[in-house]
């Protein structure tokens, strides 16, 4: 019932966090994406699948790079985000690509299917993170690639106390081990359990840089993995826990906004 239970708060969270996600997260995300999509090294014409695609600012990326002969398949546990990603997908009349919601461990996908597997910062939400690289590995070709980028370690994320100040005010059940892919080679160590091949890691440090408190508050509670127990708060409580969030991070303020250091990890793989 705890793997359930925590399926139910990401699916219910993120459609909270999807109309303010893109607005709050696109830059700050970037440098992990840009890596990811690097070390992907997505050809045309390859068939890529990305796991955790939210409104699909890494989807389209891959989607141009597989181009017109290539596909797509993105799949997220939200319905909310699925919904955004396909109006905009329409919106652009991009045809290679298709959003659907999917459940990361249980991918109803045929066996050896696809070309490239992508999850841009989605595995360390998943009650199973093994399990969930198996199902990547079982739907990918024989010598097909897998790309992971997950946040680094909870010391080197100045954001990281959002999850305290939260769960003091209503029990988030957001994701009890959340830094602990991005803590030393356990990704690396997950990709050998799972019997990928020519597995490489990279950290990278970042600063996720925000203009004023509202936004530093506004991606932290409203466009990220705590927007489902922030808004079971009263407003007294909601202001009480923006309060306590800006202390947090006071010692990354810059000018009139903050920049906040953030640490990713993207692990690469080929199947057997």
């Amino acid at each position: 019932m705890e793997a359930q239970l925590q399926k139910r708060v990401q699916r219910y969270g993120w459609d909270k966090a999807a109309n303010y996600y893109e607005s709050y997260w696109q830059h700050q995300l970037k440098p992990a994406q840009d890596l990811l999509l690097k070390s992907a090294a997505i050809q045309p014409g390859e068939k890529v699948l990305d796991i955790a695609c939210g409104t699909g600012l890494v989807s389209f990326r891959a989607a141009e790079q597989a181009g017109s002969d290539g596909y797509v398949l993105a799949t997220d546990i939200s319905d909310r985000m699925i919904e955004l990603a396909t109006k905009i997908s329409v919106a652009k009349s991009v045809k290679n690509i298709q959003f659907t919601r999917m459940d990361a461990e249980q991918l109803t996908i045929a066996d050896e299917s696809f070309d490239v597997v992508i999850c841009a910062l989605g595995l360390m939400y998943v009650p199973d993170p093994l399990l969930a690289l198996n199902e990547m590995k079982r739907i990918l070709k024989p010598a097909g690639r897998i790309v992971v980028a997950v946040w680094g370690e909870r010391d080197h994320c100045g954001w990281a106390e959002i999850f305290e100040i939260v769960d003091r005010r209503v029990s988030s059940e957001v994701c009890p081990m959340f830094f602990q892919l991005g803590t030393g080679k356990r990704l690396d160590l997950y990709f050998q359990k799972a019997g990928f091949e020519k597995i490489l890691s990279e950290r990278i440090s970042t600063s996720l840089d925000y203009a004023s408190d509202d936004e530093a508050c506004g991606a932290a509670f409203e466009g990220g993995p705590v927007a489902l127990a922030y808004n079971k708060f009263t407003e007294e409580v909601k202001q009480e826990a923006r309060t306590e969030y800006i202390h947090s991070i006071k010692l990354f303020k810059k000018d009139a906004g903050f920049a906040v250091p953030g640490e990713f990890v993207v692990t690469s793989g080929v199947r057997r």
